[in-house]
């Protein structure tokens, strides 16, 4: 009997999802026991015609990390969604566009002008910027068109399932894996971690006042933390009463507040804008002037609330462009 066809593919992300599937170490080998893979660029030799002359439908499963920021990644993407019967998208980027997104808060032409004229280490005296078409010595190189706008996976593509965070922990891989393997998937559309907040784990929990007031935004940079007090009752911002648990608390037991990268519970629907709301909840004043004064603690709010979730927020879902 055929082992279940698997694949594994990367588009916009910084490629922490492929170390997390590294990351299951001894488990690694039970998975490629029980399955084919039949792409993964990252680690192994496939090419896309392998892919593209499979007949539709029998790949069981793709795991698609990254956002989807140019016109080779919707072309893949697309693919992948043709050959498979289930597509997980894999880790932030693809679930709401992780940091990638960011960018949509500036544009294409502005991206190119930092990355590739005004950056102090750029060495770029002829002002050259990528395009799709360039004619060398009577050859044409062809480059993917650069999207103005960062997409997540299912803006693009129908997504089955959601595996959270930067990057998913090797818990919730081998279970989503055994799910698929034993067919035993909850509802399409689920996201694959606990629906609960992280601050419902936390061992910080119980340090947290009952009324929590911040009268000043400290930075972890300049603050000496108590690794025993919730973070927020010491003035740090911590994503945890706007994110999903299941990450395991890696960055809470590394004495870091949580920074969001496991998005909300399914009962949010814009997680940037309901840890906005918890934190007026608790900030200390009255007036517009000590409010003002908490507020100039947060030296980047986009960066702060929404790292990982712009292209699903509700700010981010208003930025389209037309594919062509």
């Amino acid at each position: 009997m055929d082992k279940p066809k698997v694949v594994f593919y990367w588009c916009a992300s910084c490629g922490g999802c492929e170390e997390a599937v590294v990351d299951l170490e001894e488990a690694i080998l039970d998975v490629t026991a029980a399955v084919d893979i039949v792409l993964w660029p990252v680690a192994l030799d496939f090419k896309y015609q392998d892919v593209e002359a499979m007949d539709d439908g029998s790949i069981a499963v793709s795991f698609i990390n990254g956002a989807i920021r140019t016109e080779e990644q919707e072309h893949v993407a697309r693919l992948l969604r043709k050959k498979s019967g289930l597509v997980v998208a894999f880790g932030s980027c693809a679930v709401s566009g992780g940091i990638p997104a960011l960018a949509n808060l500036t544009s294409r032409e502005a991206v190119f002008e930092r990355s590739y004229l005004t950056s102090p280490s750029t060495d770029n005296t002829e002002g050259i910027t990528p395009v799709t078409r360039s004619d060398v010595d009577g050859h044409t190189i062809s480059l993917p068109r650069f999207y103005d706008t960062v997409f997540k996976l299912d803006d693009v593509v129908d997504v089955d399932y959601y595996l959270p965070g930067c990057a998913p922990v090797p818990d919730l891989i081998i279970g989503a894996v055994k799910a698929v393997l034993e067919n035993n998937l909850p509802e399409k559309g689920s996201v694959l971690a606990p629906n609960r907040s992280l601050c419902s784990s936390c061992d910080r929990n119980e340090s947290k006042p009952e009324d929590v007031c911040i009268s000043e935004i400290r930075r972890v940079v300049d603050t000496k933390i108590d690794p025993d007090i919730c973070f927020l009752a010491q003035g740090v911002i911590c994503m945890g009463p706007a994110t999903r648990d299941g990450c395991g608390q890696a960055c809470i037991k590394g004495n870091m507040p949580c920074t969001g990268c496991f998005g909300p519970t399914d009962n949010c629907e814009d997680q940037g804008a309901k840890m906005i709301a918890a934190m007026g909840g608790i900030m200390e004043g009255n007036d517009e002037q000590s409010i003002r004064r908490v507020l100039d603690g947060i030296v980047d709010p986009a960066g702060t609330f929404y790292r990982y979730g712009m292209s699903a927020s509700l700010a981010g879902s208003m930025r389209r462009e037309k594919q062509k």
